[in-house]
């Protein structure tokens, strides 16, 4: 039985027990926490939310088992399709795009009244296509002209067309970019200019912005700040709430859906969710294991970097790994007051659709990516006849 389950889930053991983690988690909270959207909602039908999210984990847990036997180079080839598609998705979204809270974030799918946020998978294209583009130009990675301006054309134009509906996911997106360079062998100085250059166009979206539209995402960036600052408004009263289901969590919790801030936070199913497992759950069984599991998968994405004997498994592993971690302990460092509030979902735990499914293709290239290192591995360990 043991053997046919080795067989048949391949790759880093320990990546697969870090998505069961979050997997019970995820369900435990979810279910406990749309306690109070149920009967807003379904008339008291508890098990509706669960139910719905558990299909959907189920299909990214498919999600994961099929691109995992994927061969990773094939999505060296498929990075440069993604990139290209995305840039178009998201040029869609700004212009005919769902709008919630004043931003354009979603497209619905024609026909099926399905909504993907194209921020999602356009991370996902970047992080591959950058992998795939510092492997072929390791060679020449110091030249500005062959290397630097090809990498950074694509990070700037993605971040750029993410930027005007999703501040935060640009900025992780950003940050991730800029890490996986300098583990690209990209040199400090243009590291440097790639920063610069970021902020000047922030700046200048910014300044721009607020000449011709003073409402809008820019007022709503300009008020999260400055009620992070001061401490005022309905987004401050989150945060309050998500620190006192973290103080009256404790070490140990108050039990397993026992939680009452969800009763008070708007989203305690996805952008607060880390703060309804803390308070059930307490630090002890809560906090602690969900940090870890986060910490474990970014030590496993760098041991995969370690043992690769090629540049493309070994870039797209630790790019998508930090991508998740990333958003993961920015999730978290909302839910205790460290950020202001930015609208990011804990990876694998928050209740969600298309995020979590992208998430499950990340996870899956990362497996797919350890499954052919130890492949390349055993195949280099066998004698020659």
């Amino acid at each position: 039985m043991e053997e046919n389950v080795k067989k048949l889930f391949k790759g880093d053991r320990i990546i697969w027990g870090v998505i069961v983690v979050l997997t019970v988690y995820s369900i435990l909270a979810v279910y406990s926490s749309t306690g109070t959207l149920a009967y807003r909602n379904m008339g008291g039908n508890t098990t509706y939310y669960l139910i719905r999210h558990g299909v959907i984990l189920g299909i990214g847990v498919f999600i994961i088992f099929v691109t995992h036997l994927v061969p990773y180079k094939f999505y060296s080839r498929l990075s440069q399709f993604f990139l290209f598609a995305s840039v178009p998705l998201l040029l869609l979204t700004l212009l005919i795009g769902t709008n919630l809270n004043e931003a354009a974030r979603w497209l619905t799918l024609p026909g099926l009244g399905f909504t993907i946020q194209t921020s999602d998978f356009a991370k996902l294209a970047l992080i591959m296509y950058l992998a795939r583009l510092l492997s072929i130009k390791q060679v020449e990675i110091k030249n500005l002209k062959e290397a630097f301006r090809p990498l950074i054309i694509p990070v700037i134009l993605v971040c750029m067309l993410i930027l005007p509906a999703n501040l935060s996911t640009a900025l992780i997106l950003f940050v991730t970019a800029v890490a996986l360079l300098f583990i690209g062998r990209v040199p400090v100085k243009y590291l440097a200019a790639i920063i610069g250059i970021g902020m000047l166009a922030l700046v200048l979206f910014v300044s721009v912005s607020l000449m011709f539209n003073k409402e809008g995402r820019i007022s709503t960036w300009k008020n999260r700040i400055e009620n992070y600052v001061d401490g005022t408004s309905d987004e401050y009263f989150q945060v309050e709430q998500a620190k006192i289901a973290v103080a009256s969590g404790g070490f140990f919790g108050k039990s397993p859906g026992k939680s009452t801030q969800r009763n008070f936070l708007p989203h305690p199913y996805s952008d607060f969710i880390f703060a309804i497992i803390i308070e059930e759950y307490g630090l002890f069984l809560g906090a602690i294991p969900l940090v870890l599991a986060y910490l474990i998968l970014l030590y496993r994405g760098g041991a995969l970097v370690h043992k690769a004997n090629r540049t493309f498994p070994a870039f797209l592993a630790i790019g998508l790994t930090l991508l998740i971690v990333f958003q993961a302990f920015v999730n978290m460092a909302v839910a205790v007051n460290l950020f202001p509030v930015t609208g990011q979902t804990l990876p694998f735990v928050s209740m969600g659709g298309s995020s979590l499914l992208f998430t499950s293709i990340a996870f899956g290239i990362i497996l797919s990516v350890s499954r052919g290192i130890e492949k390349d591995l055993l195949n280099e360990a066998e004698p020659a006849i």
